[in-house]
């Protein structure tokens, strides 16, 4: 329900919509508070008031936590006033407490858009609709008006994966600032482009699994992740977790602890989230302890 033409009540019914869709074409502030809570209804007001001043700059979508458990839980709302700020489907940056007017706007500012995203935007577009020539353009020129666009950096990295261009995507990746490279989805990045080149070198499926049934030590425990990025790049995501779990389990100090420190790469290539990697994880702890 609209508050306002900037201010939105949110609820798990229409989320997906009014939040992670929406945040697609502009910022979506997230405030989950409750009724009961001071700090809550200090911060909601400023937020609310910020939302009028900058006229449409961002949208503020208001969560009643209480009412959305699941929300919360999914979004691991640990105290509240708790505010997240979503951008391209995703939490880009949030915050918890009451904090001043002058720290809320430089929150705020600090996610607005940099200049020429707008051309990012519609490069997503073209790239769902399967516009990838177009979409790389576009995103030529959103660098070419701000070099530090780095979401703009990071599309075209998924582009040139997409398109087997693996040193174009690393060089996307080089140029992006050290603070964006340490984001989960760059990790991620980075990571099927080592998966990638660790595969090429990779004997056949049928070897592996010769070498893993006949013998033991470091060739087996090479053979054993060798055969689980093979597994990774074909969309087997489960059968490359039971791989590297198992190699947690009987070889867990490989070249340092590889299977496990695996397997935390591909959380992040899952953006550390969701029921695959929640019954990872834990088998993952398991295996560990």
């Amino acid at each position: 329900m609209a508050v306002s033409e900037h201010v939105l009540e949110v609820n798990l019914d229409n989320f997906q919509e009014a939040v992670v869709g929406l945040s697609r074409k502009v910022l979506v502030l997230v405030d989950f508070w409750a009724p009961w809570c001071a700090p809550c209804r200090a911060l909601g007001p400023v937020l609310e008031k910020l939302a009028e001043e900058m006229g449409g700059a961002f949208v503020l979508a208001k969560v009643n936590s209480d009412e959305n458990a699941d929300l919360s839980r999914q979004y691991q709302v640990r105290g509240i006033p708790a505010v997240k700020a979503f951008k391209d489907g995703k939490v880009v940056d949030e915050f918890t407490g009451a904090l001043p007017e002058s720290a809320v706007r430089r929150f705020i500012e600090k996610n607005l858009p940099l200049p020429g995203d707008n051309l990012r935007v519609q490069a997503l577009d073209a790239i769902a609709k399967g516009k990838a020539a177009e979409a790389e353009a576009l995103l030529e020129q959103a660098i070419s008006i701000h070099p530090g666009n780095d979401p703009a950096r990071l599309a075209l990295a998924h582009l040139a994966i997409q398109q087997g261009r693996h040193a174009d995507a690393q060089a996307q990746i080089d140029a992006m600032s050290p603070t964006f490279q340490m984001e989960t989805e760059v990790e991620g990045l980075k990571a099927l482009l080592e998966f990638t080149e660790v595969a090429r070198s990779a004997p056949s499926m049928t070897a592996l699994e010769a070498t893993i049934a006949s013998e033991k030590g470091d060739l087996r425990a090479q053979a054993m992740y060798q055969r689980s990025l093979l597994l990774l790049l074909q969309g087997q995501e489960e059968a490359a977790l039971d791989q590297l779990i198992e190699m947690v389990e009987r070889h867990k100090n490989y070249q340092d602890g590889l299977a496990r420190k695996t397997v935390l790469k591909i959380f992040a290539l899952q953006g550390n989230r969701g029921p695959l990697v929640e019954r990872y994880r834990s088998r993952l702890s398991r295996a560990l302890h």
